[in-house]
């Protein structure tokens, strides 16, 4: 019997970001391995037409729920969706509601966060910083809150070459980086950005940074645990593998290349593709939410989770292994795809040429005017481009995470804990995850027809050159 799972059966769980990826899968994990648990609150904020409940029975409608429903036949009962917005400063949660909500939650998992690179400063802080510490004001008045874990980035503290799981301090104070912001213009915002972030890459690494430091300021007397995944990709083994759904980070660079929109990324092929699968992160963050509940250590633990140090797979390998799958596995495209040349020479200089094929997209926004659909692939591309911009900082560097924390928490797991709640990153065999990633793309992102594999190789080869690899 997992000991695990067994802590989480009767406990009233409270989720933010359940609506995202990685919320979905933990609220999966979760009923598979304790279908006894009392009930999950999930925030939700209702989009336009759809109620509370309908964006529940949604989120349950994926593929991914579909075990979940056999071995809990009631789990739409047990989700109890609260009606919340973290962009005010008190989530205006109904005052019902809230008092359900302090007198009953006993474990919170806060993964809700803008992960936009580009997005405002003031909109970031609000999500990653401000409302961060306004749950941790909720978590402080719950009488039977047991553990309050806080889903960061490995990134955080990316200005630095090597990272211990500890908290660093930032250069502002996020108090007065919160107060600042009620009172100054955007104008005036935009401007001082870039003197604030320094040597931050972005906005949200710089905020998921303040973010911690909140988390070690306003912890009171909770439970508290904070980790870092690296770049959450899709799932390795549950429930199954390559799910995806979502067009972040390497989604959105998989689907460009598969459709022949991009032909090359500049990346150092030799720097750490550190990647992370989805269902590994949930894994770590059921075993800390137990280990912190029962265990409660004196201060607040840091637990990296990332696969460089244990497990590397550089850029220069994973895109080969992509490029190989998809001559295994096509995907549907509007018109012939460009050639993906890695030669000597791209080689030589350490980098791939950065080039990006805007023409195609244009060609094909003609042809769906003329049959009479909308445009849209000038638009999709222009997003891609702004979003392999953005990856460039990351796809062009390593680092070295510590992870003491991390293997401490492994050792003190029984044999089926680690079993059930594997987040043992050097059992990934690379090339089959990468290959379940593409087809997962394929299949549960862009949702094509598998059984038009067969006629998708044949086109291929018709329409163009094979890709050519060192």
């Amino acid at each position: 019997m997992s000991t695990i799972a067994a802590f989480y059966g009767g406990k009233s769980i409270l989720i933010t970001g359940a609506t995202g990826f990685l919320g979905k899968v933990l609220m999966e994990k979760l009923f598979r391995t304790s279908p006894d648990l009392k009930v999950i609150y999930i925030l939700v904020r209702p989009k336009a037409g759809q109620t509370l409940q309908q964006r529940v029975f949604q989120i349950l409608d994926s593929k991914l729920f579909e075990k979940v429903k056999e071995v809990c036949p009631n789990v739409h009962e047990k989700i109890r969706a609260i009606y919340a917005d973290l962009n005010q400063n008190d989530f205006a949660i109904s005052k019902e509601d809230m008092q359900e909500l302090l007198s009953c939650t006993n474990i919170i998992f806060h993964c809700a966060a803008t992960v936009r690179f580009d997005d405002t400063l003031r909109h970031a802080v609000q999500l990653n910083v401000t409302a961060t510490r306004q749950l941790l004001l909720m978590a402080s008045q719950m009488p039977k809150l047991e553990a309050f874990i806080h889903i960061s980035t490995a990134y955080s503290n990316c200005n630095l070459k090597h990272i211990d799981e500890v908290i660093y301090p930032c250069p502002v104070e996020p108090k007065k980086i919160i107060d600042s912001l009620e009172w100054l213009d955007d104008a005036i915002i935009d401007e001082i950005t870039p003197k604030l972030i320094r040597d931050w890459p972005n906005i949200y690494t710089y905020t998921k940074a303040l973010g911690e430091m909140v988390v070690q300021q306003e912890s009171r007397n909770l439970n508290i645990a904070i980790i870092r995944p690296s770049i959450v990709g899709a799932t390795w083994q549950e429930p199954f593998p390559g799910w995806v759904d979502n067009i972040n980070g390497p989604n959105g660079i998989i689907i460009a290349t598969g459709k022949g929109f991009l032909r090359a990324i500049k990346a150092t092929p030799m720097a750490v593709a550190d990647v992370i699968p989805v269902d590994t992160v949930v894994n770590l963050m059921l075993a800390v939410g137990w280990y912190t509940a029962v265990h409660r250590p004196k201060s607040t633990l840091v637990y990296h989770i990332t696969s460089g140090n244990m497990n590397p797979c550089n850029w220069h390998k994973m895109g080969v292994q992509v490029l190989a799958t998809f001559e295994k596995i096509p995907f549907e495209r509007p018109f012939r795809r460009p050639n993906a040349n890695f030669t000597s020479n791209s080689f030589t200089s350490q980098y791939w040429n950065a080039v990006s094929h805007r023409a195609p997209a244009i060609i094909y926004d003609c042809y769906l005017r003329l049959t009479g659909r909308k445009p849209r692939m000038t638009k999709l591309m222009n997003r891609l481009l702004r979003t392999v911009s953005m990856l460039e900082y990351f796809i062009n560097r390593s680092w070295e995470w510590s992870t003491y924390n991390t293997e401490m928490l492994m050792s003190e797991l029984s044999p089926e804990d680690q079993r059930v709640f594997n987040f043992d990153v050097r059992q990934l065999n690379w090339l089959e995850y990468i290959e379940n990633y593409v087809l997962g793309v394929k299949k549960y992102l862009l949702k094509e027809d598998m059984a038009g594999i067969p006629k998708a190789k044949q086109r291929l080869k018709r329409s163009c050159t094979p890709y050519s690899t060192l």
